[in-house]
């Protein structure tokens, strides 16, 4: 067996990769050892604070692609396979299956949202899998084939994760009411608006489950936020650092409850890219920003609302019964066209699970998917 030493320095040692020498530090080295996760509860078992000493090799080699790591001051040997090290140099962080690329879209993309029938989700991995990675790549699918029953939400739904409760409480009702708590329960036209915005942490994934749906006008408006927010990054950038840098405050509030939250029009990830937008001008609270900031926050503000109106970005399109669209909460932008009260019936069911939920589902079936290869 042909061995290959490791140079060592004094917090780190170089190991020898595809793109040459790369430094790693000890500390992240010992914690990266697969004997510190417990096989069966998949948790962290090892404290690298328990140490006598900070952690330092007396010796490191390569045999076979593995480095192996002689730990001076505890009696222990790691063994760490080079292709870990070489996907966390390249990545920077372990490699997440759901880290897709987001594919942004435009007016007319409503013909092509992914279309899955609802028991094909229930009854088969691939389903849930296409559903959960619409939901990360495009933000929006459409699951038909839906029964028209109160389960039938339910049992998809939880395909992907449990049903988040909100201050209206697990399911929702949009339909006429008498005296309604949210615009959406009458005939008039809804703004483009994420939901919940008054809430610390909003609803992630939207159901929307049509089951009734034969009055004159009233189609769904739905757009793209993120598109809509890159968009005016190449337009008109400091409108955009300013969405992107400024928190206003929005709300809920009624018989029995008072949310209030501060969020960012325009959300970032870590790498500066568009994550998703909050916007709900009948959940916004009276700004809260300094009056000298207002004066360059306002026309930025007003210029991405009047965007998300522009016929570049909006699909208009009539949610059939049988038909449940879901979509990201954090990145969909999405309203309602008025329509003739007396006209007919509509009803949609609603409600909402957690974005990591959907995430965890897909990384999951991921991993099933190599496993099987």
């Amino acid at each position: 067996m042909t061995q290959t030493e490791v140079r060592l320095a004094d917090n780190g040692l170089f190991a020898p990769l595809s793109r040459g020498e790369t430094y790693f530090n000890y500390h992240w080295l010992r914690d990266a050892c697969p004997t510190t996760i417990d096989p069966q509860t998949r948790e962290r078992v090892f404290d690298v604070t328990s140490l006598d000493a900070a952690p330092s090799a007396r010796r490191a080699r390569v045999a076979e692609g593995v480095l192996e790591i002689d730990w001076a001051n505890e009696d222990h040997v790691t063994r760490l396979p080079l292709e870990r090290l070489e996907a966390f140099a390249t990545h920077g962080q372990k490699p997440d299956p759901a880290d897709l690329p987001r594919i942004l879209w435009y007016a007319g993309h409503d013909a092509d949202f992914r279309r899955i029938p609802q028991a094909e989700i229930e009854t088969t991995e691939a389903g849930r899998a296409r559903l959960a990675r619409a939901l990360i790549e495009e933000g929006v699918a459409l699951v038909t084939g839906m029964e028209d029953s109160d389960a039938s939400l339910t049992r998809l739904v939880n395909c992907l994760g449990p049903v988040t409760p909100t201050a209206e409480g697990h399911y929702f009702e949009v339909r006429l009411e008498i005296a309604p708590t949210n615009l959406a329960f009458t005939a008039g036209p809804l703004e483009m608006h994420t939901d919940l915005p008054g809430e610390e942490m909003a609803p992630g994934v939207q159901f929307l489950h049509c089951r009734a749906n034969t009055v004159e006008g009233g189609r769904s408006l739905f757009l793209d936020g993120a598109a809509v927010a890159e968009t005016l990054r190449e337009e008109d950038p400091v409108a955009f650092d300013l969405l992107a840098t400024h928190a206003i405050p929005f709300f809920y509030r009624h018989d029995g409850w008072d949310y209030r939250a501060h969020q960012k029009v325009i959300e970032l990830d870590a790498n500066g890219n568009v994550s998703g937008v909050t916007i709900s001008q009948h959940l916004q609270e009276d700004m809260d920003l300094p009056q000298g900031v207002l004066d360059s926050y306002y026309p930025a503000f007003c210029k991405f609302i009047r965007m998300m109106q522009d016929d570049r970005f909006v699909c208009r399109f009539r949610l059939n019964a049988g038909e449940c669209i879901v979509f990201d909460n954090h990145r969909i932008v999405h309203g309602r066209e008025g329509f003739s009260a007396d006209s007919g019936q509509r009803h949609l069911r609603g409600c909402y699970t957690d974005r990591g939920a959907t995430w965890s589902t897909y990384r999951t079936l991921a991993g099933r998917e190599r496993q099987a290869a």
